[in-house]
């Protein structure tokens, strides 16, 4: 799926610079719908798997029914199939972000019911309940609950939008947020050694600025789509506080890995680990405060300014959380005693810089097309033609971050098939190795 999104990203890419030879079978709205869609479901997809892990190991339970779950992967997958063909045969609801068929919102819900239902029943079962297992828990069960108001239909556009970001923010800003400091937590308990109390002390932190700022932030999103005029004054004000939480993550790793008293093997699992906390910070926490004041996005509204945080932000926190999520549990569930490679190190690396010039790249030509549409008036062709040049620049730094996206791939599918290496003693060990 993550391929698939980055060879959507590349045919958006070429057809801002005018090469837009598959238009005829590829429109560029069918092109953004799968794009944006398969991301959600990827990382969807990740933070079920990181909870079908974490939730056992942290209750102390084996999961109720592994088959129900592999049957919930599969009808998952088969949605996300059956949307994007819908997208190319012109078969969606056509809002921002929620474009998937009414039937198919039905067939979601009813899958991610049968997997809260395993994670909720494991849990519950389980012989101890943690701080990190519960926020975990919290976060995908208020995902599941925030998905309903998009498919209340509204015949009013104001209001249909007013609900609409219930679902998109509220996801990515809010109760995502639990799921990425449950998973950093459990990371950082792994990884670092350091004392569970302690760690999930500041999870009680994590959690409280994300519901103080998510929520009411939420504004930010109302302030010119036709409702009252306080949104501009309550967006504006808890928009400003949204940083703080991923502040508070990006200073909740780094000084669990400084306190840290011992040195980890996995070193890959904990570069993405920290990496994701201070990108995180970077991309959904500055970068969005940036643009959400009031008096700024009344120019960068729609425009590319907002890609170039939301690229970031993604990546950021919740695209490197489950590749360190993966760098992680993928040792312990082949066997394998092998935690870096020079593939996953190359990985890390040139994702991680690919992703910052994209981020800049998409900042060049969103305030060149601020400048020119908004505050100079020309019209938005005019603009689209002019800022092509900089597309070639998101190609290139696009390009390398695929390369990383690859070698992480290509180092998980060589080293991802089980073996019996952790079940041999150290003195068998030293005997394979002679």
């Amino acid at each position: 799926m993550l391929t698939l999104q980055i060879t959507y990203g590349f045919i958006m890419g070429f057809a801002h610079m005018g090469f837009d030879g598959l238009h005829e079978f590829i429109p560029f709205n069918a092109a953004r719908a799968t794009h944006n869609n398969l991301l959600v479901v990827w990382l969807l997809s990740g933070f079920m798997g990181a909870a079908y892990y974490i939730i056992p190991e942290e209750s102390k339970q084996e999961l109720v029914s592994v088959k129900l779950a592999y049957l919930q992967l599969i009808s998952l997958a088969v949605v996300g199939v059956a949307a994007i063909i819908g997208f190319h045969l012109n078969w969606w609801e056509g809002r921002k972000f929620l474009e998937i068929p009414r039937e198919l919102d039905w067939l979601v819900v009813i899958n991610v019911l049968l997997f809260l239902g395993l994670i909720i029943t494991t849990l519950w079962k389980g012989k101890r309940k943690t701080t990190t297992s519960l926020v975990l828990t919290m976060g995908l069960f208020f995902a599941a609950i925030l998905y309903l108001p998009g498919m209340i239909w509204f015949d009013s556009q104001t209001l249909d939008s007013f609900f609409r970001w219930w679902v998109v923010h509220l996801w990515v800003e809010g109760v995502w947020e639990l799921i990425m400091g449950g998973i950093l937590a459990y990371l950082l308990i792994k990884l670092t050694g350091v004392d569970r109390e302690v760690i999930e002390k500041w999870l009680y932190v994590i959690v409280g600025l994300t519901f103080l700022s998510g929520v009411l932030g939420t504004g930010h999103h109302y302030y010119y789509i036709g409702t009252p005029r306080y949104w501009l004054i309550i967006g504006g004000i808890f928009s400003a506080l949204e940083p703080l939480a991923f502040l508070g993550m990006a200073l909740f790793a780094i000084n669990m890995y400084r306190r840290s008293g011992r040195s980890h093997p996995n070193k890959s699992a904990l570069y993405w680990t920290i990496g994701s906390a201070v990108m995180s910070f970077v991309g959904a926490g500055l970068l969005g405060a940036a643009h959400t004041l009031p008096a700024v996005n009344m120019y960068t509204h729609g425009t590319l300014v907002t890609a170039m945080h939301g690229h970031l932000a993604f990546w950021g926190a919740y695209g490197m959380l489950i590749f360190a999520m993966i760098s992680y549990v993928l040792p312990n569930l082949t066997g394998r005693k092998l935690y870096d490679s020079a593939a996953s190190m190359y990985a890390f690396w040139l994702a991680n810089i690919g992703m910052v010039c994209m981020t800049c790249a998409f900042a060049v030509a969103g305030i060149a097309q601020v400048y020119m549409e908004r505050k100079i008036g020309l019209p938005f062709m005019q603009v689209q033609e002019e800022i092509e040049v900089h597309f070639f620049g998101l190609i290139l730094a696009a390009t390398l971050f695929t390369i990383g996206c690859m070698l992480f791939i290509y180092n998980f599918i060589k080293y991802g098939q089980p073996t019996d290496e952790a079940l041999l003693t150290d003195a068998e060990q030293g005997d394979v190795m002679a």
